[in-house]
């Protein structure tokens, strides 16, 4: 379905990636821009080569993105950028405060870079960027776990990605093996961690999205914190020009077994958390309850 979208109030707290009807593509407000994000789900079939913790989809599975319809992607992408460019539309589906369009985001129920089209998609994107006077002025974001960008394949969808005026957002909950075992359930090693952030920021202009929550205890203090601050140390120190951190908070609910043991930060906490990396590391933290 390419229709209208269905009638609607999108709200802060709701990122419910089916309420626009379509397959791929799907309108959400963005509570850190206070904007329209015009996200694209790669990964209808729910699956992730990480499992987090705090992961909202429902029936998460192990695995890659499936084969793309990219004409029926092209066809959402360009109704659903019609209809967020009318303020009309705005005006019926989105909170006062937040009617204005952000950015297009390929952020699915996994990670996007799974997908072997991932190079294809962002030339869709560009394509209907261009066609309404967009590209270069609405932000392209890739939200990413980084676990994929030594393919050469992933380095070249980044490297377009900045040619687009966009940005990568490269998720970092923990700078330790045992964190990111316990968070994101994976098992990659630190040096691997740190030459994918260097290398991605080599490729395309990129923030550092970290998740801060209490999962039996707040999940970036003492020693996690002080790794997590060394890393980002690292990662300038070989050359990384990052954009800053984007550290939220646990606002939404998980899907997964963990979710009965997990809390969010209070807003002091989680603002304290970020002045203190903000002053070990000299990056701009902003910071998202």
């Amino acid at each position: 379905m390419t229709g209208a979208l269905a009638p609607v109030k999108l709200t802060f707290d709701d990122h419910d990636r089916d309420k626009a009807g379509m397959r791929y593509v799907y309108p959400v407000v963005s509570r850190r821009a206070r904007g329209v994000s015009i996200g694209i789900n790669l990964n209808t079939d729910n699956a992730c080569n990480w499992r987090c913790v705090y992961c909202q989809v429902p029936g998460l599975v192990r695995g890659a993105a499936p084969q793309v319809d990219l004409a029926q992607l092209e066809s959402e992408l360009r109704t659903m950028l019609a209809q967020a460019c009318d303020a009309a539309w705005m005006e019926r589906h989105v909170p006062e405060g937040a009617r204005r369009l952000n950015d297009v985001a390929l952020s699915g129920n996994g990670e996007s870079t799974t997908s072997l089209q991932f190079e294809a998609v962002l030339e869709i994107i560009s394509t209907v960027l261009a066609e309404r006077q967009l590209l270069g002025k609405l932000k392209v974001v890739l939200i990413t776990n980084g676990s994929l960008v030594a393919q050469p394949r992933v380095q070249r969808g980044l490297t377009r990605l900045a040619e687009l005026g966009g940005e990568a957002w490269f998720k970092l909950d923990s700078a330790t093996d045992e964190g990111r075992r316990r968070l994101n359930d994976t098992r990659i090693d630190d040096e691997r961690v740190l030459e994918s952030l260097v290398t991605c920021a080599g490729l395309a202009p990129t923030w550092v999205q970290t998740m801060a929550l209490d999962f039996d205890g707040p999940t970036l203090a003492g020693d996690e914190e002080r790794s997590y601050v060394e890393l980002l140390r690292l990662a300038r120190e070989r050359g990384a020009r990052l954009r800053g951190v984007l550290l939220y908070g646990f606002a939404r609910a998980s899907h997964q077994p963990e979710a009965s043991r997990l809390r969010a930060l209070a807003p002091a906490e989680l603002e304290a958390l970020g002045q203190r990396i903000e002053q070990a590391t000299g990056l701009a933290v902003q910071t998202t309850p």
